[in-house]
Order: structure tokens, then sequence, then C-alpha cells
């Protein structure tokens, strides 16, 4: 083997250690708890408490293991989402949300691509058929659907689109703009679920049209994407 290629294999070895040793401490540390809803629920004060005096250094924490979480493919990205809007609230946690999910999504994609490709493309042959023929008709448009409406969830299409052609940059700012209404909606969510301190609250109006739209948002998104492409000759 060429001294380049023996380089790359090692590289790749390394890097595969790397994050199995990762996926192994979330396992045997149990991290996997602290990523629930009861353990946000019943943290929130301490939670508030250290993001008021340590802001900066909360959202830098929060957006490494959100990041984390994502590009390892791991359970517990909805649970972070909402987290970030019920500490940071809508419009920082949409921010901060919105970036820490796009670049963990595309550092899965990337380990898809460079690393997992033999074993993603075994183990999703029927996504992957579907995905390069939806990427052939429309291209860089079927990920924006995609991102809109999850007719796969999140860490399987980082993953899928992985063993596409599609530039990792383009795969950036397309996952970015897709799940930035989406996001918007979850971490809404999150803010009315950080309010609920007794049952009234769970019949507060904040919330009940936060999960209205939960429940409404993939269905309008549908609409809307079939009447554009209605309009514009695409394959509905």
């Amino acid at each position: 083997m060429p001294e380049s290629g023996r380089r790359h294999l090692l590289q790749k070895i390394l890097v595969v250690f790397l994050l199995s040793v990762l996926v192994a401490v979330f396992m045997i540390f149990d991290f996997g708890d602290y990523l629930t809803l009861s353990y946000l629920k019943h943290s929130r004060e301490r939670l508030e408490a250290l993001y008021a005096g340590n802001r900066v250094s909360v959202i830098a924490g929060y957006m490494a293991v959100y990041i984390l979480v994502t590009a390892l493919s791991l359970p517990g990205a909805a649970v972070m989402t909402l987290a970030g809007g019920a500490l940071f609230g809508l419009s920082v946690g949409t921010v901060v949300v919105s970036f820490s999910s796009t670049i963990g999504a595309t550092l899965a994609c990337f380990v898809s691509r460079f690393l997992l490709r033999d074993w993603v493309q075994g183990k999703f042959p029927d996504k992957i058929e579907r995905v390069n023929r939806g990427m052939e008709e429309e291209g860089a448009f079927y990920l924006f659907t995609l991102r809109l409406i999850p007719v796969f969830p999140f860490w399987m299409v980082n993953l899928v689109m992985g063993v596409t052609r599609m530039p990792l940059s383009t795969f950036y700012w397309v996952s970015q703009l897709g799940m930035l209404p989406g996001t918007l909606v979850y971490v809404n969510a999150g803010k009315e679920l950080s309010r609920i301190d007794s049952l009234a609250g769970i019949l507060s109006p904040g919330l009940v049209m936060s999960l209205v739209l939960l429940g409404l948002f993939p269905l309008v998104v549908k609409r809307l994407l079939r009447w554009y492409r209605l309009r514009t000759g695409r394959p509905v």
C-alpha cells in the first residue's frame, strides 16, 4: 500500500476510535438521562440561575453538547431543542439551536461520507434509492423539502445524504434554511413548556398554541410545497 494510502487509513482508524470512545462514554455514564424532559423540568431553576450568571459559557457548552449529540446521531436532539427554548427564550434559542443543529448535521453527513459509506449503503438501501431519485429530479430542493417535512428521521437524513454527491457546503446552507421554521416551532414549544408549574399551566393559551403549531406545521408545509410544485412544474 502506498504511503499516502496508509496515512489515510490510519487517519480513518483514529477518527473511528475517537468516535467510538465518545459514544461509549455517552452510554457508560448514562448521559442520555440528562437529555429528557423530566430532567429539564427538575433542573430548570438551577439551569436558569447558571445561565443568568454565565450566559456565554452556558451557550457555548450547550452548543458543544448539541453538536456532539447530533454529529454522533445520538438520541436527544429534540429534547435539546426544547431545552434551548426553555433556557434561552425564543430569539436567542432559535439562533443557538439553528446553528448547533446545522453544524452537527453537517458533521454527521461528513462522518457518513468518509467513514460509514459502506455501512449506510447496506443499512438504508431503499432510503438511498429514494433520495437519489429525488436528487436527480429536484437537486438541492429535495433536501430542502426533507428538512421542512420529516419524511425520514433527522439523523437518517444526515447519514443518507452523506452517500450522495452533494457538496457539504450546499448541505449546510440548505439544511440551515430548511430546518429554521421547524426549529422556531420547537423552540417556542420549549419556551412554553418551561412555564408549566401547575396543572393550570397545561391549559395556558401559549402552550396550547405551541402544541397546535407542532401538529399543524408538517401539514401546512406539505400543502405549501405541493402548491409550489404545481405552480413551478416540479414533480409532486
